[in-house]
């Protein structure tokens, strides 16, 4: 199996040799290349807020926010950047950004409270307006059907074979109630984040802890893309169709065969188990010394294996940074209640010393960025459809200083790097020469709540101020940054 460390891409400078974005706003300008798509992302149970509105169900990420004790700052989403009320301001603030594309997600309790059946009215009538808001400000809608908030009422989640099915009849409903408004469509988000933190370690929403039990998980996830992608073509949808899958480029901490197996076995179950079926058709072969492990992967359905190998007009490439695995649990993982210990894999991720991290303790390595399309390239070749960086950001935690201003040039440094990047990669003689690269989107355009950290982190162009009750908007430096970029195109 191919690996990073064959490649393994230079640190970067040092904050004193730090590359200046703020005054390099033309020449970023210049790089982007005619017709390349520029957009930013939110996500419906982070932003919209109202969770008790409008027949509105409970997702997993309510039932899992309910317990305190799981979220860092012991909050809940259910007002966040209250998105919902505010959706026209934030149409306003796309538009004077200059992008050219807005990705959201439509919060499928929302619609279906139960999961299944007739889409709730009062949901849909939101989706219809904040539609119409973004395209009267010219902002095109990449819309993901669901981000991790699988309504509760669907018992076993993505462990139920069901719930593909569900999520199935839910896209066809919503294809024929909005898809002649919609630019994309991205079917879900993350599948692998979901199964591993979700299902095998129990740090995010639903709980669980199985370890490689979790594994129906993920196949559920693509199987449920599957049938949404037919649900979606057969509502006759005017946009493109997508998927939008995290992948980390993995390498091992050493070159010890312990280590060199784990870091294998940590990019099948991150990156490949969620890409060679939606690509190529199959899973990958399970490594031979986790055969039992994997066995699940040699018993895939051949008929659910071609639903999930669906022709895509796009693929969405979320990058967070790269990963490095080690064997040995590294540490302890406490999950709730700290006197219960979760079960854990037998490998553990090291630290880039070498690499600066974002304030939510990310590593910052723009360069594995190219490695990761890169990778794509290599491993799916001519079948890989074109690409969009559907997200990317970096989280800190964001003042305003004593006149309301917001100064954030650790994130403007952090999204000109990786936009920079990702742009020469592709480029003829570029890492990645070859992958069609149509578009970049940042995230996110508003703070939001952050999963697990709550309210400690902040990954918005614009700052939301989350305790006056007003949730008053203010755009930051890196909103303005990215303003001048767009205009310098």
């Amino acid at each position: 199996m191919q690996s990073a460390n064959s490649h393994r891409p230079k640190p970067r400078p040092t904050a004193s040799e730090a590359r200046d974005w703020p005054h390099r706003i033309s020449e970023l300008g210049d790089l982007l290349p005619d017709g390349f798509v520029m957009g930013t992302s939110t996500t419906a149970f982070q932003v919209e807020g109202a969770a008790r509105d409008g027949g509105r169900g409970d997702s997993v990420w309510d039932t899992f926010t309910a317990t305190s004790a799981h979220i860092k700052d012991g909050s809940n989403a259910s007002v966040a950047a209250d998105h919902l009320t505010k959706f026209a301001e934030d149409a306003t603030l796309l538009r004077e950004l200059g992008v050219d594309a807005y990705r959201f997600s439509l919060s499928w309790p929302r619609l279906q409270a139960e999961g299944r059946g007739a889409l709730n009215r009062t949901g849909l009538a939101f989706y219809d307006r904040l539609l119409d808001a973004l395209l009267v400000a010219g902002i095109r809608p990449m819309a993901t059907l669901s981000h991790w908030d699988t309504p509760t009422a669907l018992r076993g989640g993505w462990l139920n074979r069901d719930t593909a099915g569900r999520f199935g009849d839910y896209a066809h409903a919503v294809g024929e109630a909005l898809g002649d408004r919609i630019d994309a469509w991205v079917t879900l988000d993350d599948p692998a984040t979901v199964m591993l933190q979700g299902y095998a370690l129990g740090t995010q929403a639903p709980g669980r802890a199985l370890l490689f039990a979790a594994l129906p998980a993920a196949h559920h996830q693509l199987l449920a893309h599957g049938l949404a992608v037919q649900g979606l073509r057969a509502a006759d949808v005017s946009g493109q169709i997508g998927v939008a899958n995290a992948h980390s480029p993995v390498e091992s901490l050493t070159d010890r065969d312990q280590d060199r197996s784990y870091a294998d076995l940590y990019d099948l179950l991150h990156n490949r188990i969620f890409a060679d079926p939606v690509l190529l058709g199959r899973y990958p072969d399970p490594l031979e010394p986790f055969a039992v492990e994997l066995r699940g992967l040699l018993e895939a359905d051949p008929v659910d294996l071609a639903v999930i190998h669906q022709p895509l007009d796009f693929y969405g490439l979320n990058y967070t940074g790269p990963s490095r695995i080690g064997a040995g649990t590294g540490r302890t993982v406490f999950v709730g209640d700290p006197a219960s210990v979760t079960p854990v894999f037998p490998f553990h991720q090291a630290p880039f010393r070498e690499f600066p991290v974002t304030g939510a303790g990310v590593v910052s390595a723009p360069e594995y960025l190219g490695v990761a399309l890169a990778e794509l390239h290599t491993r799916y070749g001519e079948v890989l459809p074109p690409v969009f960086i559907t997200s990317l950001g970096a989280g800190y935690a964001d003042q305003t200083d004593e006149r309301g201003a917001v100064h954030d040039p650790l994130r403007i440094d952090y999204l000109g790097e990786h936009l920079s990047t990702a742009v020469a990669a592709v480029r003829p003689g570029g890492v990645a020469e070859g992958v069609r690269l149509q578009g970049f989107f940042v995230r996110s355009l508003i703070d939001g709540f952050e999963w697990s950290a709550g309210y400690t982190q902040r990954y918005g162009l614009v700052h939301v101020s989350f305790t006056d009750g007003m949730t008053t908007r203010t755009p930051k430096d890196s909103y303005r940054w990215l303003q001048a970029v767009l205009a310098a195109r």
